[in-house]
């Protein structure tokens, strides 16, 4: 990247800059790329398929079985075909060599299903053969893997495969050290079986993630990313800072429909940066914007790079529930970035572009307004929809179809009426800004899509693959049809020849799709060799107590260890795989050791804190591959650009600290009311930490008042904090009377008991925080009975006998030892107490942020003159 830190790229370099990235830098002509795009056709034509109600009609059963080997022969075959291997491989032509590794690696991907007998005659085992041909494919894929995710992908997974075979060496420290596998036994974990390579990752990314890639590929195709950056600019344009302010917008309407930080860079960028220059932004702050609002992306549900699907499987909540804890986090961080950009603008007193005077609080009402109605429109469909659906239960898909049809025949209409949006040249002399009023409704079609998916996965709770499989089957509708209406709209003579025209989009989307995904199913495929090394040999209970060592047992410190592990992966690694390997070995010991600190930590919030640390990876220099491509968009230096971004996206480090200890900001556990509020508060909060970070409010900051905007972001953040020492939270109950306590509770209440004990596997007494919900059970006795404890009383001591094994306190207490000599007992309990709301706290922290704005106005109101435009 050195020789082009100072030199902006152009619009082709660009795009093989995002191909080599994203799609593959390899791009043969003839028959060999039509070959290659056959293929990839075919991956597309498959997934939609497997997600389709009809798969089990269409589909023979074993193919739907071994789906899972038939999307990784595809991702290895075409990784073979679109990444060169090295540097010097040719870029319009395939080397034999490069044949005979897709195919042999096509072929060994699907070793399970074409040898699925034998295998199973063997008791789901390898044999001798099965283990070499399987250790022949985990090479093959390990060479894919490199190709197009770099060498510490590779690397990483063949450490942790040589601790499997190795693990027992003397080598090897006590404190890891473990009896060591065989080759078959390995090979049978990794490859065979459903723990390794063919795990939960990719699963999900076959069931799930293709599908979403796929609609968000044919939605850019159609149109819809160029008509959300046009009405981007068109609303928020104008305004002082307005095209940063455009392109936090229009990323994060971007980043709803790509899973890639550096194409959604590319995308926004090539049109935002040069237009952030023309108004006072350095070429590194241009760039810095357009990264930290395209990373924030990958945050944003409903996509989140992929991870929201995984989160599913491994917390083992729905989908809903997963985008509803991330929503808030992703929304104020998109917030605090557009507050950023105004402060910046501010601060330099920067021009507006255009002519056009509007009243700033006028425009945020009404992109407030276009975002509220757009959400009430996707819950409100849900009323005629059930009404046809009881008035005509059997047609009711016939007359929806139709429906739907003809809403998007008027809206199509209702385009046609205006001409196609065209890119803008950002470094034309004189830039007209679109009109919101003029350009709103030749896009209002793009929609529909949206709200089909949104409609299935929050209303009917479909499964977000079958979700994703209408919304998609939709898209194909509109890619086939929508040149072809315009065209006969507006009376042009060529209305049914611009069928090709749609035929052509909707190929050549799919075949972009597919190419979108290799990446990601080799990432988590990869990704599932840590996986299977952490379940076939137990290193996380290692990691949790090494963990536990470098932190000294403070979980403060043991969660920026995780933080930094999580950012240090993160920079050779792209966002999914990053996620699994993390989570695989993190998750757990912050909960453990969270557990161990008395603190309870749900475990989406331990998911989503290191999913955000390992999204930063992106920005963080020396990698940060969206810094570099927006610096080649600049034209600015690469690391400077990166250490912005990193500066601009403090907001997103902090955030997963906060919701670690306010789960309130996942909205956990809160009513519709406390929603409301959690977001107003934690909005003004996260406006008031990016306020003493970038040194200016009103005005540029006085020390004291930095430090005091701290002080006041924290208390909104986390107002139990000043609350719980001004009030206790709990009060102690001396752990013989706990029976007597539970058995007095109220149900649904809590009681806190911390359970001390030797430890399973080192005899070291340990203390475990364990929260117990009072069952809705008469009496104490029964109440114990339902909750699983059984209590022995000897002398002092309230020892416990080991739970029944999977009731859920079975599952708390597995990490003790209950027949060493050492006993398990109650340590304490602790009863919640009578405590004044912490919402109380809000008012002095308001109090004081009103005190600082005052006096900070005094001094400046010349500038919030200027601030206004």
């Amino acid at each position: 990247m050195s020789n082009t830190e100072n030199r902006r790229l152009s619009e082709e370099e660009l795009q093989e800059l995002v191909a080599a990235s994203d799609s593959g830098a390899r791009k043969p002509k003839g028959a060999v790329g039509l070959f290659i795009a056959t293929v990839a056709l075919a991956w597309s034509i498959f997934q939609v398929l497997l997600a389709s109600p009809v798969a089990p009609y269409i589909l023979p059963g074993d193919l739907i079985n071994n789906s899972r080997q038939i999307h990784l022969a595809f991702a290895i075959f075409l990784a073979a075909m679109a990444y060169p291997l090295f540097k010097f491989s040719p870029r319009d032509r395939i080397p034999l060599y490069d044949w005979a590794l897709g195919i042999a690696g096509a072929f060994l991907a699907l070793y399970g299903y074409f040898f699925y007998d034998k295998i199973v005659q063997n008791g789901g085992l390898a044999d001798t053969s099965d283990a070499y041909f399987a250790l022949a494919g985990l090479i093959l894929l390990f060479i894919a893997s490199y190709r197009v995710l770099g060498p510490i992908m590779v690397l990483l997974a063949v450490v942790f495969l040589a601790y499997v075979f190795f693990g027992a060496s003397d080598v090897v420290p006590d404190q890891i050290r473990w009896a060591g596998a065989s080759l078959r036994k390995a090979m049978s974990h990794m490859w065979i079986t459903s723990e390794g390579v063919f795990g939960i990752a990719l699963g999900v990314s076959t069931k799930f993630v293709f599908l979403f890639v796929l609609f968000g590929a044919l939605l850019d195709k159609a149109g819809a990313g160029n008509y959300f950056i046009k009405m981007a600019f068109g609303a928020l344009g104008h305004l002082r800072g307005g095209p940063a302010k455009a392109a936090v917008v229009g990323s994060a309407a971007t980043g709803l429909i790509s899973g890639s930080s550096i194409a959604n860079v590319v995308t926004t960028g090539t049109f935002t940066i040069p237009l952030m220059k023309r108004v006072g932004f350095s070429a590194e702050k241009a760039g810095s914007v357009e990264v930290a609002s395209s990373v924030n992306g990958q945050i944003m549900p409903p996509v989140m790079g992929a991870a929201a699907f995984l989160m599913v499987e491994y917390v083992g909540i729905s989908y809903v529930e997963v985008i509803t804890h991330a929503f808030l986090p992703a929304i104020i961080s998109y917030i605090a970035l557009v507050y950023i950009v105004h402060l910046e603008a501010v601060k330099n007193n920067m021009p507006t572009i255009g002519n056009k005077v509007v009243n700033l609080f006028n425009t945020i009402l009404g992109m407030f307004g276009f975002f509220a109605g757009f959400a009430l429109l996707c819950y409100a469909t849900q009323y005629p929809v059930g009404w046809i659906v009881s008035m005509f239960p059997e047609g009711s898909g016939l007359i929806l179809s139709v429906l739907l049809g003809a809403v998007y025949i008027a809206l199509v209409y209702l385009a046609a009426q205006a001409p196609d949006l065209e890119p803008d040249d950002p470094n034309a002399e004189v830039v007209e800004l679109p009109d919101v009023a003029k350009i709103y409704k030749s896009g209002l079609y793009y929609l529909l899509p949206i709200i089909v998916l949104v409609y299935f996965l929050m209303i009917e709770r479909k499964s977000p693959g079958l979700s994703a499989f209408w919304a998609t089957f939709l898209l194909f509708g509109i890619l086939l049809t929508q040149k072809t209406l315009k065209a006969f709209f507006r009376g042009q003579s060529d209305a049914i020849g611009r069928l090709k025209d749609g035929v052509v989009d909707l190929v050549e989307g799919m075949i972009d799709g597919a190419r979108n995904m290799i990446g990601i199913g080799l990432a988590t495929a990869t990704a599932g060799i840590i996986v299977g090394t952490v379940s076939l040999t137990g290193i996380g209970q290692v990691m949790a107590d090494f963990v536990e060592f470098l932190s000294g047992g403070n979980l403060i410190l043991m969660l920026i260890f995780v933080a930094i592990l999580s950012l240090i992966l993160g920079m050779g690694l792209p966002t999914t795989a990053n996620y699994i390997v993390v989570s695989s070995l993190m998750v757990a010991v912050v909960v453990e050791l969270g557990a161990q600190s008395g603190l309870v930590v749900p475990l989406i919030a331990v998911h989503l804190f290191v999913f955000y640390f390992g999204i930063m990876a992106d920005v963080t220099p020396p990698v940060g591959l969206a810094s570099f491509a927006a610096a080649a968009v600049s034209g600015g230096d690469a690391i400077r650009t990166g250490f912005t971004a990193f500066f601009y996206s403090l907001r997103t480090v902090a955030l997963p600290f906060v919701f670690i200890f306010n789960t309130d900001l996942l909205l956990i556990d809160v009513t519709w009311m406390q929603g409301i509020i959690v977001f107003i508060v934690a909005t003004i909060g996260i406006l008031v930490f990016t306020a003493a970070t970038m040194n200016w409010f009103l005005t540029r900051n006085q020390i004291w008042e930095t430090v005091a905007l701290l002080l006041i972001a924290f208390a909104l953040f986390r107002p139990g904090f000043f609350m719980d020492r001004i009030q206790p939270p709990f009060e102690n109950i001396p752990p013989a009377a706990f029976a007597e306590a539970l058995g007095e509770a109220r149900p649904g209440s809590q009681l806190r008991t911390v359970i001390s004990g030797p430890d399973f596997d080192t005899l070291e007494v340990k203390d475990v925080t364990v929260p117990v919900t009072v069952p809705d059970a008469e009496g104490a006795d029964a109440r114990l009975e339902a909750l699983g404890f059984i209590i022995v009383p000897e002398d002092d001591v309230q020892r416990l006998d080991e739970p029944m094994f999977g009731t859920e306190l079975g599952e708390a207490l597995s990490g003790f030892d209950f027949y060493a000599d050492e006993p398990v007992q109650i340590a304490s309990v602790k009863a919640s107490a009578d405590q004044w709301p912490k919402e109380l706290i809000f008012i002095p922290a308001l109090l004081l942020l009103g005190l600082i704005a005052w006096l900070q106005s005094r001094r400046a109101t010349p500038v919030l003159e200027g601030a206004t435009a």
